[in-house]
């Protein structure tokens, strides 16, 4: 039989798909390593379990013991994977920025979870790194497993991510591109990469109020470099141990909003949802694809899985809010807005005269035309005047059925606005929807102008 012994073996292993329509107008192979197919849905489960393996072998985590570490959710994620298979208490420290999924997750794991402030420098004592560490030395058998500077880190990506990519692509390698938090992920499968082909580029991609390209390219630790930001996984306000600088050849910024957008695409035209800083990565490799031949064969590592964004960049109203994404303006929101929502009707064997006088009692221009409460055909105040003004005033008895158009058409309420100009025309001049309640709505050119 082909089985696992437990969830732990099923780590690493994870495919490379190649990037097709969002990098439709870049020349070279672009490769995602996909690492949201891991067992916690991120690249972080290969450096959290060799983290709690070597723990284990050096004897700085015994049986029963309790694992802290300070994470922005999926080292936690990998660790307490480790920590249910063999039965370590996790504690974890996280920021506030964080989403929200992250800390359920964690908890529903068995995990206890601590949310510390972002916006504070990390001596501060109520940061996650100072929390993390303060536990360690209160709680018995304890251990900190500190992934910025527990060098086990880049380690597993050295002896797991970068042999993979390397088998993978057949050797043919030449650009890897890792979006930079603890320094692990690029530093060792770098590593592995330069020593079978020194010639492959490490770009890494940074974000705007991290300190990383500066430094990368001056020496100068900057704190005016530093500042909040919202992307998520990559950035930092310190110097993890686990970055390599030597091995990378670049570093790119990349703004919120770009990244966050690029997720999105991919989710939309990829059909990958991932997480904030795989939009962040590909966008980095985007900015920078003029350096890129047809022969280059590029491999971009997505780390996680966009289940973890859902209320972030996956919801338009956080978008909106950000100034990350235009606000959609759709049918519903036309409908709330209506000062007038009555829906008036009239059937098709009343006679013209009453349709014009039920018009102009309500101030309105146009209404359905119904059958036994069947909307078979639609009236225009214009239609019925010009009617009765080229005919004799005897006319007025002429039923609605004479002069109808054709029914309104009926679409959904979540209809974006700017979609309504493949139904309303000059000869059709509304549009019939339903509010929240399931009542019947007109949406007719008047009121578009209104919302505008």
């Amino acid at each position: 039989m082909d089985i696992k012994n437990n969830i732990l073996e099923t780590i690493g292993n994870t495919p490379l798909i190649k990037i097709n329509r969002v990098v439709e107008d870049t020349e070279a192979l672009i490769l995602g390593k996909v690492e949201f197919f891991n067992p916690g849905h991120s690249i972080k489960d290969r450096m959290a379990l060799k983290m709690v393996e070597d723990a284990e072998k050096d004897g700085r985590l015994k049986p029963g013991g309790t694992i802290i570490e300070c994470t922005s959710g999926n080292t936690g994620m990998g660790i307490a994977l480790a920590g249910a298979v063999k039965g370590y208490k996790c504690i974890f420290t996280t920021s506030d920025k964080q989403a929200k999924e992250k800390f359920d997750v964690l908890k529903a794991m068995g995990a206890d979870v601590i949310v510390c402030p972002t916006d504070v420098r990390p001596e501060d004592p109520r940061s996650y790194y100072s929390v993390a560490e303060r536990l360690s030395k209160e709680i018995p058998n304890s251990v900190w497993m500190n992934q910025y500077d527990n060098l086990s880190n880049r380690e597993a990506h050295y002896e797991s991510t970068g042999p993979e990519i390397w088998k993978q692509t057949n050797g043919k390698i030449t650009h890897l591109v890792v979006g930079v938090g603890t320094g692990g992920t690029i530093s060792g499968t770098a590593k592995y990469l330069k020593e079978q082909n020194p010639n492959i580029k490490i770009w890494g991609i940074d974000t705007y109020g991290s300190v990383f390209k500066k430094y990368h390219e001056t020496g100068v630790f900057d704190e005016k470099e530093i500042y909040p930001y919202v992307t998520e996984g990559i950035g930092e306000d310190i110097l993890p141990k686990n970055v390599d600088f030597d091995l990378i050849d670049h570093f790119e910024k990349v703004t919120d909003k770009d990244g966050a957008v690029t997720a999105r695409e991919l989710a939309q035209k990829e059909g990958l949802l991932l997480g904030y800083s795989a939009g962040s990565t590909l966008r980095g490799l985007i900015q920078m694809k003029d350096q890129l031949s047809k022969d280059d064969v590029v491999v971009v590592i997505f780390h996680d899985h966009g289940s973890r964004y859902v209320s972030k960049i996956y919801n338009d109203e956080w978008m909106i809010q950000r100034g990350f994404l235009d606000k959609v303006i759709r049918v519903k929101d036309l409908i709330k807005n209506k000062a007038n929502k009555e829906f008036y009707t009239i059937d098709k064997s009343a006679k013209l005269r009453e349709a014009l006088s039920l018009m102009k009692a309500n101030d309105i221009s146009q209404m359905p035309v119904t059958q036994e409460d069947t909307m078979v055909g639609s009236l225009t105040q214009t239609k019925v005047l010009d009617y009765i003004l080229q005919n004799p005033m005897e006319h007025t008895e002429e039923s609605v059925e004479t002069i109808m158009g054709a029914a309104f058409p009926l679409v959904e309420n979540d209809v974006p606005l700017k979609d309504l100009n493949q139904y309303i025309t000059r000869e059709m001049p509304a549009v019939i929807s339903k509010d929240e309640t399931g009542q019947y709505q007109i949406i007719t050119q008047y009121d578009i102008i209104q919302s505008l």
